[in-house]
């Protein structure tokens, strides 16, 4: 026995050494995880079921950052520290975004007249146009909403506010839903940070009072509007929508089948103006401006061409960045651009993995709440892969390029090409697994030819349009741009018309995603053979879909909508009113079409109904009612837990309830039949009390309805 234990403890002793020469080998790395840290601190901070105290940031980042500097230099106690210390500013981070943020306020359950400023106009694919009021009143109360409001006008409505125009319209409005499913997307938490306070749908015309003077932010809004209409007059039809999308955001008014073909083919980053935009726009103004220069003998020998080029690029990019809304994907890309330039000014590599997490530690200062969002998490994941990918692959590629002819450099480059598309769609994938359940066959060949189209051609000649709008002339650049466009949609179209398209994926689970995440950071952060142990996180991860099991049962917030996933498919019953958002999230989620059916016609060892009663379950142990009151005499048999969409007089004894009271009080519900009893989560269990949490009130906010005009 003590020969054993003499043996394990040599064992880890070398295992230990052995990872430490590792560990100092890469030694330069360590200051790469450093955003890494900081992103958990976030993400630890967004996880928690409670609001953590005031001071647990600041007191993490100052505690762990003193005594980083009080440790000696180079010593595994100061990298430790200085570790924590970043953790500590991820949770400071998130906790300053959160004390920034209004707090949610109620509003009413009736019918009511908003008026307000109209702070953003965006179209609708119907021509309906949403307007995002700023500071709305509401009748009844003594001041104005913190929060925005996002109001759909009727289709038919003449009025057509402006950005900085007051508006007043009759609406029915609701505060933003709870997830559909206990884990999933926290559609509360993106408002909460978003400052909105809820959405509304029209009932009348809306009442437009034309500002005097408009504000630098209105300007900019009815900038890009006037840019956005632009577009979409110059180039008819989904086409028009889409180069509005490109240069100024709006992707609103885009139709839904053109949104789901760029979807299914894997091209649907094209539509969101990021990193590929702004690389176009640096790129075009760049090569632009050295050919200007070049011109020149005298600007050629004695001025710094290069380096006035790139800082025209930067202008530019931070030109055409709140041109477009300056959302997430804009930040990080032009964060990373200026990055690149003073790369460029400095003589030094201008793109690598420190102004990667550079940019990181930047968008997750500004904008914590980020994180947990596909936009973030996809558009870091594919830089991270290209970097790291085509880091590890130069010397291969100096090497190929050093011999041979033309032939062979084409190849090299096409080649390129698609090892480039490959490494973004493999880091992005799992991203959009998780968030969406689908991933695309074709994304990469469809990438290969719109990637190129989209860079080379459509961004440039869209460029040319935006000067020469104020002469009139931007037709000239608009009817190319609009066969270009043309031929994109025809592509996406195209792809996602192939045989497997599109495959619908179960759910991964968030541990899954952990490893992935994680194996995906060790595999790209490291250079040397420690990388290696980042592989098998990758396939942990990727398998995830696959070990984890998904709930049997699922319960809506409003308990209108119950639906069970049987060997033979998924069954719902949906009561008046349920929402089909929720129901097609649930198909994500099992990666499987609900029928349609009601539950009674469900195969029988799966659901057994009888009248307004079913037993659900191979062994009948659920029994769910589709009326309140209570069971019918003899129906508790065996019974473990009670549905009913109704509130319940009387259950089962001994049995779990579930009823129109629990769900208004805990949320969604996930139910999994286990052979040992029936295990119930909810999502109050999963997001706890946090102030983005809508907590069910004591009394509807008693507001007088609003008078018909």
């Amino acid at each position: 026995m003590v020969g054993i234990i003499a043996a394990r403890i040599a064992r880890m002793w070398v295992l230990g050494a052995a990872f430490s020469r590792l560990a100092e080998q890469e030694r330069d790395r360590l200051a790469l995880w450093l955003p890494v840290c900081l992103g958990a601190g976030v993400l630890a901070y967004f996880t928690l079921l409670h609001e953590p105290p005031a001071w647990s940031g600041a007191a993490m980042l100052g505690l762990a950052g003193v005594g980083a500097a009080l440790a000696p230099a180079f010593s595994a106690r100061r990298r430790l520290l200085t570790a924590l210390a970043a953790l500590g500013a991820g949770v400071l981070a998130a906790q300053a975004a959160t004390w920034r943020a209004p707090p949610l306020e109620p509003l009413p359950a009736r019918a009511v007249v908003v008026s307000g400023t109209v702070r953003l106009v965006e179209t609708m694919p119907d021509s309906a146009q949403r307007v995002t009021i700023a500071r709305p009143g509401l009748p009844g109360q003594a001041a104005v909403l913190a929060r925005d409001l996002r109001v759909r006008l009727r289709p038919d409505d003449p009025a057509r506010p402006e950005p900085g125009d007051t508006v007043s319209v009759r609406a029915l409005l609701r505060s933003p839903g709870p997830p559909a499913l206990p884990g999933g997307w926290d559609w509360q938490r993106d408002a909460f940070f978003a400052g909105v306070a809820g959405t509304g749908r029209a009932l009348g015309p809306a009442t437009i009072e034309p500002a005097p003077e408009a504000g630098i932010a209105a300007r900019l809004e009815h900038l890009r509007e006037a840019v956005a209409a632009r577009f979409r007059a110059g180039i008819p039809g989904g086409a028009g929508t889409i180069a509005a999308a490109f240069f100024t955001g709006f992707q609103s008014a885009i139709p839904r089948p053109d949104i789901a073909a760029f979807r299914d083919s894997g091209l649907a980053h094209l539509l969101s103006a990021s990193g590929l935009h702004v690389a176009a726009v640096i790129g075009f103004v760049f090569g632009l401006v050295r050919l200007a220069l070049a011109l020149s003998e005298h600007a050629a020998l004695h001025w710094p061409c290069k380096q006035i080029a790139a800082l025209a690029g930067l202008a530019a990019a931070a030109l055409y960045t709140p041109l477009t809304g300056a959302e997430v994907p804009m930040l990080r890309s032009l964060a990373m651009a200026a990055l690149v330039v003073l790369g460029i000014l400095a003589g030094r590599r201008a793109i690598s993995l420190r102004s990667l997490g550079l940019a990181a530690t930047a968008v997750l200062l500004v904008s914590p709440a980020a994180l947990p969002g596909p936009s973030f998490q996809m558009s870091f994941a594919a830089v991270l892969a290209l970097i790291a990918g085509h880091e590890a692959a130069r010397p291969w590629l100096l090497m190929a390029a050093s011999h041979g002819g033309w032939g062979r450099r084409l190849a090299l480059r096409v080649g390129g090409a698609l090892f480039t598309s490959l490494l973004a769609g493999a880091a992005t994938a799992p991203f959009g697994i998780y968030h969406f359940g689908r991933a695309q066959s074709w994304f990469m060949l469809a990438n290969l030819l719109a990637v190129p189209l989209t860079g080379l051609v459509i961004m440039p000649l869209g460029l040319l349009a935006l000067v020469l709008m104020p002469l009139g002339l931007d037709w000239l650049a608009l009817a190319p741009m609009g066969r270009a466009l043309g031929w994109l949609l025809r592509l996406a179209h195209a792809a996602a018309a192939l045989p497997a398209a599109t495959s619908d994926i179960p759910f991964l689970p968030d541990w899954g995603l952990g490893c992935f995440t994680l194996g995906l950071l060790w595999l790209c952060l490291w250079r040397g053979r420690l990388r290696r142990l980042g592989i098998p996180l990758i396939l942990a991860g990727l398998a995830a879909p696959w070990l984890a099991r998904p709930a049997d049962i699922l319960v809506s917030s409003d308990a209108r909508l119950l639906a069970m996933r049987t060997p033979s498919g998924v069954f719902a019953q949906a009561g008046s009113g349920a929402s089909p958002l929720t129901l097609e999230s649930w198909g994500r989620y099992w990666a499987a079409v609900p029928t349609g059916k009601e539950l009674q016609d469900a195969v029988p060892h799966a659901i057994a109904c009888s009248g307004d009663t079913c037993r659900l379950g191979a062994s009948g142990e659920v029994l769910f009612l589709r009326r309140g009151g209570e069971p019918a005499d003899g129906a508790c048999a065996g019974i473990r837990l009670v549905i009913a969409v109704e509130p319940l007089r009387q259950d089962c004894p001994g049995a779990a309830r579930i009823d129109r009271f629990t769900v208004w009080r805990e949320g969604a519900q996930a139910i999994w039949l286990e052979p040992d009893g029936v295990r119930v989560l909810s999502d109050r269990a999963v997001r706890g009390d946090r102030p983005w949490v809508e907590l069910p009130p004591r009394r509807r906010p008693d507001l007088p309805p609003a008078r018909d005009e």
